[in-house]
């Protein structure tokens, strides 16, 4: 039986602080894969200058890697508390975000655009969403991050279906 290879994640913030203006900002878990790599440094960085804190889960740098071990990464962190909400990026955001969502209690989705971001979140309660670094364009995955992170869970008759998946997660956890 193989090992599982739990990844470390890093927290930072910016060492000016708080934007003025700015209160209790969110905590992002950030991880990408060799093919997401700069476009996560970039989104990174944004955040920061945002007065986001981050919870960084690698690769810190563009040697090749396998999207699974960042993608868990960034779902364990969110999952276990120490980050808000989480942000992954490999190259088409697919395969990345499918092992977040292997993470009991992470709702990942890949986004595309900033209705599929906003909606991910305001209808599915996405608390992980996956961005393809060969498909969105720098500016469009920064649109993105804001669209997802200014959204909130609409609950009403979405949360039923959320209760479902939920389920889904508590019947997986049984047969382990």
């Amino acid at each position: 039986m193989g090992k599982t290879r739990h990844r470390s994640c890093l927290f930072a913030r910016e060492d000016n602080g708080t934007p003025v203006g700015r209160s209790s900002l969110s905590v992002i878990a950030l991880g990408a894969d060799h093919a997401g790599f700069l476009l996560k440094q970039i989104i990174a960085q944004h955040l920061l200058d945002d007065g986001h804190e981050i919870v960084d889960c690698g690769t810190n740098d563009e040697s090749r890697v396998d999207y699974p071990d960042y993608g868990a990464a960034v779902g364990e962190s969110v999952a276990n508390g120490g980050a808000e909400r989480g942000i992954v990026v490999c190259g088409s955001g697919i395969g990345i975000v499918m092992a977040a969502g292997k993470i009991p209690g992470i709702r990942a989705a890949t986004v595309h655009d900033t209705t599929s971001a906003r909606l991910t979140r305001e209808h599915n309660d996405a608390n992980v969403i996956g961005i393809g670094a060969r498909f969105v364009a720098e500016q469009m995955a920064l649109d993105i991050v804001e669209a997802y992170l200014a959204a909130s869970f609409e609950g009403g008759r979405h949360q039923q279906r959320i209760a479902k998946l939920d389920a889904l997660d508590s019947a997986d956890e049984g047969s382990a």
